[in-house]
C-alpha cells in the first residue's frame, strides 16, 4: 500500500534557518527575488508592463506588518495551490510558465524563508492571465487558507509579513532598507523602500570603476581590470589590491546573478595564484547553490575561473610593456602571487626575470641584470646559508643569489628548463670553500698543531676544523655542512630523543664512514684566529675553539641542539671568568 510523505512545516523552517541560510536576513533577498521573477514573467507576455517593487516596512499605519508589492504577472488560484502550498514542486513551476531560465529563483523554497522572521504571511494576487484576485494566508504551524476576492485589484502581488514577537527589528525601516540596498541595488527595476528609490539601472563600475572599487573594498585599488566572459553573460571588474596580502588569504569576490547579489565573500572565481585580486561581477548563467549564498562548483565555474585568470595575466603583460614603473610597484606589493604564476607561465617568468629584485651578493637586483654580470645564476636555496656565505663569496668575487624564499627554487628550475643548464645552477657550500685560499704554511702548521689539542671538542660537536685564508678578515670562522654529514646530524638529533631501538635503526641508515657533519673553516686573516695559533695553554685552546664553533653556529642561524646550548653557556661563562681574573 502506497503512502504519502507528511511534511512538518516547522521542521522545514528550522532546517532552512539552521542549515541552509546563514541568517534570517536572507528573507529580504528571497522576497525581492520572487518580485523580480514575477515582473520578468509579466514582461515576457506584455513587454510594456510596468516594473516596480514597493516595500513598506513596519511603521505608523502599517498595523505592525511589512508589505511588499510588485507589478508582476500575479497568480491564479490554481497557481497559488501549486506554487505556494506544495513544497519541492519546482517542476510544476516550469509547467505553469515559470521556466527557470531567465529567472532568479530555482529551488521553490524562497517564500518559506519569510517564516524565518514572520509568524503569518498574507498574500493577495491577481494574475495577468485573467481570473479573480486570490488571497492566501498561511502561518508557521503549516496551516493555510485560500479564497477568491470580488475586488477589482490591479495585476500583481502584495505580500504582508506579520513578525514573530522577537523578530520585529528585521522588518523595521532602517534594517529593511539596508538589506534591500545590499541585495538589490543593481536590479533593473524600480524598487522603493518607504517611498525612497534604492535602485539604479546603471552598473556603477561602468562610470567610475576605481571609485566604486574604493567603496566596495574600503581602500583605493591599485588598478581596475575590466573582465568579461560572454559565454556565461559575465561582466565586471577585477580590482588589484594596493598592498600585499597573505597567499593563503581567502578570496572574497562580490558576485551578482542577474543583478541580484549572491554574496560579497564568494570564493573560487579566480585561480589561487590571483589572491591579490578582488572581483565584482554580474553573470546571467553561473549557478548558485540552494542557499544562493555561494556558487555551485561545476565545469562552468571552472571555465570562468580559467578565463578570468587569463585576462588578469594578459593585463600584467600589458602593464609590463606600457608602464615599467607601475609594474615594479605591483611586483613589490604582490611578488608572491606573480612568482607563483611564473612557475607555470612563460610570459610571467620573463616579467619576473626583468623586474623582480632578488637578494644577491651584489645587492638587490633582477635576474636579468645578475645574469648579464655573472653569466650563470649561481643560487643558494637557503636564506641562512646565503647570509653566511654571501660576505665570503662577495669578497672572493663570486656572485651568489638567495633563492631561499617561496617559489624561488622553482623559478630557477623553470629557467633551466627553458634556457638550458647554463641559465642557473645550485651552489653547494663546499664550492665556496674550494674557492678560498690556503694560508701561509707556517701559520697553517701552527694552527693545525693547536687544533689537535682541541680534538675532543671538535669530535663532541661532530666537526672538523680546516684553516683557510679569505676575506673579509673580520669574519673568524664559517660553519659548512655536507649532505651526508647533514643527514648524520639529523639522525643524531632525532636519536637523542628516541628510544634505543629506534635510534639504532636510524643509525643504520647512515654510513659509519661518513665524514663529520660540519666543517669549521677558520680564517687565518682574522686576528683572533692568528692568536689562536700562538696559544700554549691546552684549556684555553679548547675554550677558544669551542667559542669559535658556537659563534659560527649562531652566525649560520641553525637550530641548536642541547649540547650546542650547553657549549654556548659553558664557553661564555668560562671566558667571562677569565676576563674578571678567575684564572691566573
Amino acid at each position: 500500500m502506497a503512502h504519502t510523505f507528511g511534511v512538518d512545516l516547522r521542521g522545514i523552517i528550522d532546517l532552512l534557518s539552521h542549515h541552509l541560510y546563514s541568517s534570517p536576513r536572507v528573507y529580504a533577498r528571497e522576497l525581492l527575488q520572487n518580485a523580480v521573477d514575477a515582473i520578468t514573467a509579466r514582461r515576457a507576455l506584455h513587454p510594456d508592463a510596468p516594473g516596480e517593487v514597493v516595500i513598506e516596512p513596519i511603521g505608523p499605519g502599517t498595523g505592525g506588518t511589512l508589505r511588499i508589492t510588485d507589478t508582476g504577472i500575479g497568480l491564479t488560484e490554481r497557481e497559488v495551490h501549486d506554487l505556494l502550498s506544495t513544497l519541492g514542486r519546482t517542476s510544476k513551476r516550469d509547467e505553469l510558465g515559470f521556466a527557470r531560465q531567465g529567472f532568479l529563483g530555482q529551488f521553490g523554497v524562497g517564500l518559506l524563508s519569510a517564516f524565518l522572521v514572520a509568524e503569518r504571511i498574507r498574500l493577495v494576487s491577481r494574475s495577468a492571465t485573467g481570473g479573480p484576485a486570490v488571497r492566501w494566508t498561511a502561518d508557521a504551524a503549516g496551516d493555510y487558507e485560500v479564497e477568491t476576492l470580488d475586488e477589482d485589484l490591479p495585476t500583481g502581488t502584495t505580500i504582508e509579513l506579520v513578525p514573530h514577537r522577537d523578530s520585529e527589528h528585521w522588518l523595521e525601516r532602517d534594517v529593511v532598507r539596508a538589506l534591500v540596498v545590499e541585495y538589490g541595488e543593481l536590479l533593473p527595476y524600480r524598487v522603493t523602500v518607504a517611498g525612497e528609490v534604492v535602485t539604479s539601472e546603471a552598473l556603477p563600475w561602468l562610470d567610475d570603476a576605481l571609485g566604486y572599487g574604493a567603496r566596495v573594498l574600503g581602500v583605493q585599488p591599485f588598478d581596475a581590470i575590466p573582465v568579461e566572459v560572454p559565454a556565461v553573460g559575465l561582466t565586471g571588474v577585477a580590482y588589484v589590491l594596493p598592498h600585499g596580502v597573505h597567499p593563503g588569504a581567502r578570496q572574497s569576490h562580490r558576485v551578482y546573478l542577474k543583478r541580484m547579489l549572491v554574496g560579497d565573500s564568494i570564493e573560487g572565481l579566480l585561480p589561487e595564484w590571483a589572491y591579490f585580486i578582488r572581483c565584482v561581477v554580474d553573470s546571467s548563467s553561473l549557478r548558485p547553490t540552494a542557499s544562493r549564498e555561494s556558487l555551485y562548483q561545476d565545469e562552468t565555474l571552472l571555465a570562468v575561473r580559467e578565463e578570468l585568470g587569463r585576462q588578469v595575466r594578459d593585463w600584467l603583460v600589458r602593464l609590463d610593456a606600457t608602464d615599467p614603473d607601475r609594474t615594479a610597484a605591483l611586483l613589490d606589493a604582490h611578488h608572491l602571487g606573480i612568482k607563483s604564476l611564473a612557475r607555470v607561465d612563460d610570459e610571467m617568468l620573463r616579467l619576473v626575470e626583468r623586474w623582480l629584485p632578488f637578494e644577491t651578493t651584489d645587492g638587490a637586483q633582477s635576474l636579468r641584470l645578475f645574469k648579464r654580470k655573472h653569466g650563470t645564476i649561481s643560487f643558494v636555496p637557503d636564506v641562512d646559508e646565503f647570509r653566511q656565505l654571501a660576505p665570503v663569496a662577495h669578497a672572493q668575487g663570486m656572485g651568489l643569489l638567495n633563492a631561499g624564499y617561496a617559489y624561488d627554487v622553482e623559478i630557477m628550475d623553470r629557467l633551466i628548463a627553458l634556457d638550458g643548464p647554463g641559465a642557473a645552477r645550485r651552489v653547494a657550500p663546499n664550492e665556496v670553500l674550494a674557492a678560498l685560499g690556503d694560508p701561509e704554511p707556517a701559520v697553517e702548521q701552527a694552527l693545525r698543531d693547536r687544533l689537535a689539542l682541541a680534538k675532543d671538542v671538535l669530535e663532541r660537536h661532530d666537526c672538523e676544523a680546516v684553516p683557510r685564508d679569505f676575506d673579509p678578515g673580520s669574519l673568524p670562522a664559517l660553519l659548512v655542512t655536507n649532505v651526508e654529514g647533514e643527514r648524520k646530524r639529523d639522525v643524531e638529533q632525532v636519536g637523542e630523543q628516541a628510544d634505543p631501538l629506534w635510534a639504532e635503526l636510524l643509525g643504520s641508515l647512515v654510513s659509519a664512514e661518513s665524514d663529520a657533519s660540519q666543517r669549521l673553516v677558520l680564517n687565518c686573516r682574522n686576528p683572533l684566529v692568528r692568536r689562536l695559533a700562538g696559544l700554549t695553554d691546552p684549556a684555553l685552546v679548547e675554550l677558544t675553539v669551542e667559542s669559535l664553533y658556537v659563534h659560527a653556529l649562531l652566525q649560520a642561524r641553525r637550530p641548536m641542539r642541547p649540547k650546542d646550548t650547553a657549549a654556548l653557556n659553558r664557553s661564555f661563562l668560562e671566558l667571562l671568568d677569565r676576563a674578571v681574573g678567575g684564572h691566573a
